[in-house]
């Protein structure tokens, strides 16, 4: 296809390049440049849109690291931005120059500056605050200017710590003050009533304990990571999707795009220098051995019986993971202090591949007025990078319609909502399960003809009534599957009056492949916007979306949530329409709709649904805070008032019975924690007026399919 040929281009290229690239590496040990010189030529020659490196560029590079490094204005002063302000038009010459003047100048002094706040910060809460004393903080911090000495920057932590403190304060006093419930046990013994002075103490001294924690994460970030928040500041101004992913970020972003990663199935946190366990992962290693238990404290790791365990305490937690990580049937064990007892043992564990079952497509059944119907839930377009014919959505969405079908359903529902996205191929291959052959979606490099990818299997996995759920925040692959449903006339789109908006393709570039020779260590990876894609109607989704058949209101309907609403997004243009037929079924798709529409213009839960979002997108704009406690117990006091009315909303209740198929139905013998998640997702759905809709919708396509035939039968 033309775009692996591009791509392919662009590899030789580099393979071409590489000797000077390594050449130069030999003269000058520093990563940091290679690394900077290699992702520059990367952008020039394979980005969809290579922007000019120029002095609009170097400032806007400049705005986006200070801006990434000190979001909330509490490290640097106005001198220091002064100061820096020097590099404002010469970044994008250092760039080409491999000169990081700019970048050691500026994390040298952050570092300087995140000793002072810390010691700031301890001081601050060392004396009591004074709650009666009436203030406002404006946690617009997007607005807020430097500071220009120190006195004013202790004066902002003061008043953020307060702010801290008081809504710590003010809940453990609502507590003491407040009267059981009716059917609320009452605990034998009474609880202790702290004086206002002892409650001040006790929230301080909780805020102390967070700080402890944030400025241990902090300290722990090396010269590396701040690195990559540079390069991203760069990146970033040629696409919101152009990243950079240091070693560490690409191992996340890899589990995250198959669903899977090698392991023991633990998730773990540092707190106070020791690495805890979280959450064993249903049906991983650690699971099955039902040895290591959350709470449990990791202190050593070794990876032979005869091999000297290493400490991990103190150790930085991405540095304990890559100890404790591996490839499968490779064996760990770990020194532990239990949880239950506190008693130390060494726990033995065969790593093996892990499964996120919360990425992977999951599906139920439901009766609704005697007809049947199935769901199924795809929160990402999963797949294996490596190996496609691995575990991917594609194979799994035709293994769930596959099973649904033996449960005799009428009508499908696929919810695609806060789906980001993910492969394109799967998508491709999900949307030739309801059409016959033809394309669905047409990928476009920059100046190059478009090329159409096409289902070319004319068979159809499922030819009944389909519904598409989506709101604002599914996106890219997403976007494409509910096009090409939408332009086939194969599906009804139901969500927010537009999907995310995001119309463009990412290839993930392994910068270590363009070296040879390489003694520099794992460079990372580059995603990169490659190419757009466009409807098969030739339309572009890329910043309008796709727009619902039948619109329902939701809680992000007036938030700036869209790829609009991003930095440095590409524009939206069209290209000539690709050929295709719309789906030839009696399925009469705009009395649905009118019909749809109508019922959701009488429901008042959608209508209640509507003015939550307006009093969300109220409360989020009203960003002053009071810092007296009765101050902010009136704001408090009147949020929890006005949100009474809303609270109906959770009452809502179709009285629907989801329930798992039966190859589910098993594992839940073994597996209680599957057994619970799913028993939450079914009641869950049954509170769902979305799917409740979608259902009725999918009734609605049956009769009116019926009635449509046999109108077309009676002219025959």
């Amino acid at each position: 296809m033309k775009r692996n040929f591009k791509l392919l281009g662009l590899a030789l290229l580099f393979s071409a390049a590489s000797c000077s690239f390594t050449t130069k590496s030999f003269d000058d040990p520093d990563k940091d440049k290679t690394l900077i010189d290699l992702i520059r030529y990367v952008l020039e020659r394979g980005h969809y849109d290579a922007k000019d490196l120029n002095d609009d560029f170097s400032e806007n590079v400049f705005n986006d690291f200070i801006d990434a490094i000190d979001p909330y204005r509490r490290y640097f002063y106005k001198k220091d931005l002064e100061e820096f302000a020097a590099y404002k038009k010469e970044i994008d010459d250092m760039i080409k120059n491999k000169d990081l003047t700019f970048f050691n100048d500026v994390y040298t002094r952050l570092l300087e500056r995140q000793k002072e706040a810390d010691a700031i910060q301890q001081e601050v809460l060392a004396k009591p605050f004074d709650f009666d004393k009436e203030e406002i903080l404006d946690t617009d911090y997007e607005e807020q200017l430097f500071v220009k000495n120190k006195k004013a920057l202790k004066e902002r932590w003061r008043q953020q710590l307060k702010l801290n403190a008081l809504s710590s304060f003010y809940d453990k006093k609502e507590d003491q003050e407040r009267e059981p419930d009716e059917d609320e046990e009452v605990a034998d013994e009474p609880i202790e009533i702290l004086s206002d002075t002892e409650l001040e103490d006790k929230a301080r001294g909780e805020v102390a304990e967070n700080m402890v924690d944030f400025f241990e994460f902090t300290n722990e970030l090396e010269r590396k990571d701040y690195f990559a928040i540079f390069l991203n500041a760069i990146v970033e101004e040629f696409d919101p999707h152009t990243y950079y992913f240091a070693p560490v970020a690409k191992d996340r972003f890899d589990q995250q795009m198959s669903g899977q990663f090698q392991g023991i199935g633990a998730r773990l946190q540092k707190k106070n220098g020791e690495v805890r366990v979280t959450e064993i992962i249903s049906g991983g290693p650690a699971w099955r051995g039902e040895d290591l238990q959350e709470g449990d404290i990791i202190l050593k790791v070794s990876q032979e019986k005869d091999e000297e365990a290493t400490s991990i305490v103190g150790m930085r937690l991405d540095d304990a993971i890559k100890l404790i990580k591996g490839p499968k049937e490779t064996k760990v064990i770990l020194n532990v202090k239990a949880k239950l007892d506190g008693s130390l043992r060494d726990i033995e564990i065969t790593r093996d591949i892990v499964e996120l079952e919360e990425v992977y497509a999951r599906s139920a059944f439901v009766d609704k007025d005697e007809h049947n119907y199935g769901l199924i839930n795809l929160p990402k377009f999963y797949f294996n990078m490596d190996n496609y014919t691995q575990r991917n959505a594609a194979a799994d969405v035709a293994k769930e319609i596959e099973r649904l079908k033996e449960q005799d359903i009428e009508g499908l529902v696929i919810d695609l909502r806060n789906n980001g996205g993910g492969s394109l191929k799967t998508v491709v291959d999900i949307a030739g399960l309801f059409i016959k052959e033809g394309p669905v979606v047409q990928v476009k490099s920059n100046g190059d003809t478009p090329e159409v990818l096409k289902d070319d299997d004319s068979s159809v996995l499922w030819d009944g009534p389909l519904v598409i759920l989506v709101n604002e925040i599914s996106a890219s692959a997403s976007e494409i599957l509910a096009a090409a449903m939408q332009d086939y006339k194969r599906a009804i789109i139901i969500g927010g009056k537009q999907t995310y908006g995001k119309g463009t393709v990412q290839n993930v570039l392994d910068l270590n492949r363009y070296l040879r020779n390489n003694d520099l260590g794992d460079m990372g990876a580059l995603k990169m916007t490659t190419q757009k894609f466009y409807r098969v109607n030739g339309g572009s989704t890329q910043l309008e979306g796709v727009k619902s058949d039948v619109v329902v209101p939701d809680q992000f309907s007036y938030v700036d949530i869209g790829e609009r609403d991003t930095e440095n997004p590409l524009p939206w243009d069209k290209i000539k329409a690709a050929n295709f037929d719309a789906w030839d079924g009696y399925i009469d798709f705009e009395e649905t709709i009118k019909q749809s529409v109508s019922r959701m213009e009488k429901s008042n839960q959608l209508q209640l649904i509507d003015e939550y979002a307006k009093w969300l997108k109220k409360r989020r704009d009203d960003t002053k805070w009071s810092l007296s406690y009765s101050g902010y117990k009136k704001r408090v006091e009147a949020g929890e008032e006005a949100s009474k009315r809303f609270d109906q909303m959770d009452e809502y209740d179709t009285n629907l019975n989801y329930k798992s198929l039966p190859y589910e139905e098993s594992l839940f013998k073994q597996d209680t924690v599957l057994k619970a998640k799913r028993t939450r997702w079914h009641k869950n759905l049954a509170k769902d007026v979305y799917m409740e809709e979608a259902l009725n919708v999918l009734k609605d396509l049956k009769i009116n399919n019926i009635r449509k035939v046999k109108v077309a039968a009676v002219k025959d």
